[in-house]
């Protein structure tokens, strides 16, 4: 195939009667890293599983190259109580293969094919795969506790992330994600970007969250009409190209200048309240991108504003000295946090820190354990999250919600209102049964719009929503004259609406001085050392004298036998690694590999592979007993 991965020529795909791919040609070469974009539905996902085989077209022809390693996240994999490291590490077929292998080889007293299949263990770093695979869940946010519980254990989001973590552990040539993000925190987010901008393969990725997709990126695949468009470049180049080929059609420029003076008026209004902090400056350098970007997307069928509050009170809502949690357990203390008209408010954290259990005690849906919550009297909340949309009446369409909420209006301004969230004719009487999760997630936004609230709490907003959708929301958001507290991994959801940062950390809830970029770094550096962890918290003043003294005394009693496991563990290792040298050496005599030193070559390859399994899963007990020192010192302050 002339050095292309992957090749679709003329390809035809209907489903249920509708033409999804029209006579598609595209031609992808080793190491392309290609991103597919286009409207819910457009048939980015169905495009993937033509590729992945999964889907066969109606007509033209799909050609991979020989070999070609294809790595995707399982389709509705089998919810069973394997532990989830081996769940993790399934994804590795290779080894996997290789095992079962060696198994039967073993079991047929066969010692030439054991020493073989040691010998391509060996290669492939199959020892490994363990830490590896603890690595990857680790960047997708699992605690070390975690690898040994069963699969059936963890909820629906958490099985997705441990399913992705399966399809990156693969050594693959082709990696096809759809929207690998979305059941994923900030923290993961940025973890897998930066683990797919060192991927060495073929990239095929359907993403619409684009700050996460442009550094990534060198085509864009745009799926649009049952069509497939490639454009060179990254989203931003690909958004600059489209507004270009808009701007050409007369019939779109008078719309098109509506968009530019609309989006223009927002940043004008941002320009001058500017202050020198890097965050304020990032949101007016995204806001001026947005303004440039609008004409791009000025078919968009999605044209929404949130309605004005009635009369905002000032402050909206209070939260003092209070603790969060759930039953006698709380998982945030002493919170401080005031809400006023026009605040633009996000919440980093790590998952489970506590961000949601934040969001639900300012919604009201969770009292304080301790504090006050004090809502100003004419509070109107909109909340967005997950469950909400769990909670939408699956026999209603969103007219009928719509009517339910207010019986009086007319027929005609409710049909208005569900056509700028892209319900229009015959959607609007569709039960919600029927929508996809893209679908739910809009009618959900629609329905909390429609309410007038004065204070919007929104959990994760832009999961399963398109990127017209989502650039909708964001407009719509800079011209909200209420407050907004946002739980999002979408950075530039956050960069362009977001004025103000707080680190959920530590049970505690505080300002966070810097910006995204900033976050980004301090969590790469918490990764590389686990005590920068602590970068947030507030200094505790040491004790003095005799109660310095004992304190260190119990310190070091407590430390003991983690340095003392520590140390036996490094023996361990340097006695391995000696005999694993030993062995390289005889391998690298030629007499070893004449005809009649067959036996003794065996014997090497067979003791190599013991050795290398050996050492492989000492440096795991010793990686895994030094961060447990580390945790250790953490608690106790101090050096090790």
């Amino acid at each position: 195939m002339n050095g292309n991965v992957l090749r679709l020529d003329k390809v035809d795909l209907w489903r249920g009667g509708r033409c999804v791919l029209r006579a598609v040609d595209l031609t992808i070469h080793a190491g392309d890293k290609v991103g597919i974009t286009g409207r819910n539905g457009a048939g980015k996902s169905t495009l993937l599983q033509v590729v992945a085989g999964n889907l066969h077209a109606d007509a033209g022809s799909v050609s991979l190259a020989k070999g070609t390693r294809i790595a995707q996240v399982a389709q509705a994999p089998a919810v069973t109580d394997r532990a989830a490291i081996e769940h993790v590490i399934d994804g590795d077929t290779e080894l996997r293969r290789l095992q079962s292998e060696l198994t039967a080889a073993e079991h047929a007293g066969d010692g030439h094919g054991q020493a073989l299949i040691h010998g391509r263990l060996a290669d492939i770093g199959a020892y490994a795969a363990p830490a590896r695979a603890a690595e990857i869940m680790a960047g997708l946010g699992f605690a070390e506790a975690d690898a040994s519980l069963p699969l059936a254990s963890f909820s629906g989001g958490w099985r997705m992330r441990l399913h992705l973590a399966q399809a990156l552990i693969g050594r693959s040539d082709l990696l096809l994600l759809d929207e690998p993000t979305n059941h994923l925190d900030l923290d993961a987010v940025i973890w897998l970007e930066s683990w797919l901008g060192g991927y060495q393969g073929t990239l095929l990725l359907i993403s619409h969250d684009r700050e996460f997709i442009d550094p990534l990126v060198s085509h864009i695949a745009h799926v649009e009409g049952a069509r497939v468009c490639v454009y060179s470049g990254n989203y931003s180049a690909f958004e600059a190209q489209r507004a270009t080929e808009l701007a050409e059609r007369e019939a779109n420029r008078r719309k098109q200048q509506r968009e530019i003076a609309h989006m223009r008026r927002f940043v004008e209004r941002f320009r001058y309240k500017a202050s020198k902090a890097r965050q304020a400056q990032s949101r007016l350098k995204a806001l001026e991108r947005m303004e440039l970007i609008a004409p791009a997307h000025v078919d968009s069928p999605f044209h929404f504003d949130f309605a004005a509050p009635k009369d905002p009170p000032t402050p909206l809502l209070r939260l003092e000295a209070a603790s969060a949690g759930y039953g006698a357990h709380a998982v945030l203390d002493n919170v401080a946090v005031a809400l006023a008209p026009g605040d633009r408010v996000a919440l980093l954290g790590a998952n489970g820190a506590g961000k949601s259990t934040l969001m639900k005690t300012l919604a009201g849906e969770l009292e304080p354990l301790a504090g006050k919550r004090i809502p100003a009297a004419r509070l109107t909340i909109g909340y967005f999250a997950q469950h909400r949309i769990e909670q939408l009446d699956a026999s209603l369409s969103p007219l009928a919600q719509l009517r339910r909420m207010d019986s009086g209006s007319d027929e005609q301004r409710l049909r208005d209102f569900l056509g700028g969230f892209g319900f229009a004719g015959e959607r609007v009487e569709e039960p919600v049964a029927r929508l996809s999760g893209g679908e739910q997630a809009r009618l959900a936004l629609a329905l909390i719009l429609f309410g007038r609230p004065n204070l919007l709490l929104l959990d994760e907003p832009t999961n399963h929503l398109d990127l017209e959708m989502r650039l909708a929301l964001n407009v719509a958001l800079q011209a909200f004259a209420g407050a907004v507290v946002l739980v999002s991994h979408d950075r530039h959801l956050l960069r362009s609406v977001v004025d103000d940062l707080y680190l959920v950390a530590g049970r505690r809830v505080t300002r966070y001085e810097g910006d995204l970029h900033d976050y980004a770094d301090w969590l790469a550096r918490r990764r590389r050392t686990p005590r920068a962890c602590a970068a947030h918290e507030s200094p505790v003043a040491p004790p003095s004298g005799r109660a310095r003294r004992q304190a260190e005394a119990r310190k070091r009693a407590r430390l003991k036998p983690l340095r003392d496991e520590l140390e036996r563990l490094e023996g361990e290792l340097e006695a391995l690694a000696a005999q694993r040298s030993a062995l390289q050496a005889s391998l690298a005599d030629a007499s070893v590999y004449q005809p009649q030193a067959r036996d003794r070559l065996e014997a090497l390859l067979i003791d190599r592979g013991r050795v290398e399994r050996c050492l492989e899963q000492t440096e795991a007990l010793w990686l895994a007993a030094s961060e447990r020192l580390e945790r250790a010192v953490q608690e106790a302050g101090g050096e090790r």
